[in-house]
C-alpha cells in the first residue's frame, strides 16, 4: 500500500469518524431519549398496571359483593316460593274448607227444609185431626144439650104437671070440704 492510499484510507477514515461520529452521538442520544421515553411508558404502564390492579381488586371485591347478593336474593326467592306454596296451600285448604262447609250448609239447609215439612205436615195433621175431634166432640155436646134440653122440657112438663095436680088437689079438698059441709048442712 502507497502513501497515497495511506492517506485516501487516512482520508476516507476521517470522513468516516467526522459523519459516522455525530451520527452515532445523534444516536446515542435519541437513544438515551427513547430510553427515557421507554422508561416514562414504562412507569406509566406501571401506574396503568397498579391503577388497573387496584381496579380488578375492586371489580373483583364488587363481584364478590354481587355474587353475595345474588346468593341473598336467590335465598329471598326461594323464601318467596316456599311463603308462595305454604299461601298457596292455606288457600285451597280454605277454599276445600269452604266448599266442605257450603256442602254441609247446603246438606242442613236441605235436611231443615225436610224438617220443617215434616212438622208443617204433622202440624196440618194434628190441626185436621184436632178439628175432626173438635168438629165430633161439639157434635156430641150438640146431641147432649138437645138430650139435656129435652130432659128438662120433660122435667118442666113434669113440674108443671105437679104443679097442676097439686092445684087440683088443692081444689078438688076445697071443693071435697065444701061437699062435705053442705051434706053436713043437709044432713042436720
Amino acid at each position: 500500500m502507497g502513501w497515497h492510499d495511506m492517506e485516501v484510507a487516512d482520508t476516507l477514515k476521517k470522513a468516516l469518524q467526522d459523519w459516522l461520529i455525530p451520527e452515532f452521538e445523534k444516536l446515542h442520544l435519541e437513544m438515551a431519549e427513547l430510553r427515557g421515553q421507554v422508561s416514562g411508558i414504562n412507569k406509566r404502564l406501571d401506574d396503568i398496571n397498579l391503577h388497573l390492579a387496584d381496579q380488578s381488586r375492586r371489580i373483583d371485591e364488587t363481584n364478590k359483593r354481587i355474587d353475595e347478593t345474588n346468593k341473598r336474593i336467590d335465598e329471598t326467592n326461594k323464601r318467596i316460593d316456599e311463603t308462595n306454596r305454604r299461601i298457596e296451600a292455606v288457600h285451597d285448604d280454605l277454599l276445600k274448607r269452604i266448599d266442605d262447609s257450603n256442602k254441609r250448609m247446603d246438606a242442613l239447609h236441605a235436611d231443615l227444609l225436610k224438617r220443617i215439612d215434616d212438622v208443617r205436615d204433622r202440624a196440618d195433621q194434628h190441626f185436621m185431626e184436632t178439628t175432626r175431634r173438635i168438629e165430633a166432640l161439639a157434635s156430641d155436646m150438640q146431641v147432649r144439650f138437645d138430650q139435656l134440653n129435652a130432659r128438662l122440657d120433660r122435667f118442666e112438663e113434669r113440674y108443671v104437671l105437679r104443679a097442676e095436680q097439686q092445684e087440683l088437689r088443692r081444689h078438688l079438698e076445697h071443693l071435697e070440704r065444701r061437699v062435705q059441709g053442705l051434706e053436713e048442712r043437709l044432713a042436720a
